[in-house]
């Protein structure tokens, strides 16, 4: 892939990952306002019915599954920034193949092609190659390590 093409798969990574961060920080503030609001911090005298429990546990469990998922693409947008700085963003980890440019702009953290993501959807078995031995099948030689360390899985 061309330098001028990462720069703009970069920055479109850069933006993901910005929008992602603030949006995991303001759910996990909201989840923990209402926990610290539920746990014996009741000053009205007013009762509290059991629906309005229900409806809260509800919310926070909401808040709590959407923050997951954000994290997760969040971790994933990490990882396709290191593998631009491996020089082997746009192969795939599945086939080793490349992936097309379009998938990658309308995902741009995608580290599958589409092939191989329709066969891990459906439960198929896709054997992950390493970001390194990907590049070194590509381009016959390993890419330098970067020294920004892995985020822990």
């Amino acid at each position: 892939m061309k330098a001028a093409e990462l720069k703009v798969f970069k920055q479109a990574l850069l933006a993901i990952r910005a929008r992602l961060r603030g949006d995991v920080s303001t759910m996990a503030d909201a989840a923990l306002r209402r926990s610290e609001s539920d746990g014996g911090g009741n000053l009205s005298t007013m009762p509290i019915h059991m629906a309005d429990l229900g409806s809260d546990a509800f919310e926070q469990e909401f808040t709590l599954s959407l923050m997951a998922t954000e994290e997760g693409t969040l971790e994933a947008v990490e990882e396709a920034l290191e593998r631009i700085s491996t020089k082997s963003f746009g192969l795939c980890e599945g086939c080793g193949g490349i992936i097309s440019k379009k998938r990658l702009e309308a995902i741009p953290f995608a580290a599958l092609c589409i092939k191989c993501a329709e066969l891990e959807e459906s439960g198929g078995p896709v054997r992950r190659t390493p970001v390194r031995a990907a590049v070194k099948a590509a381009s016959g030689r390993l890419p330098a390590k970067s020294s920004r360390p892995r985020s822990p899985r």
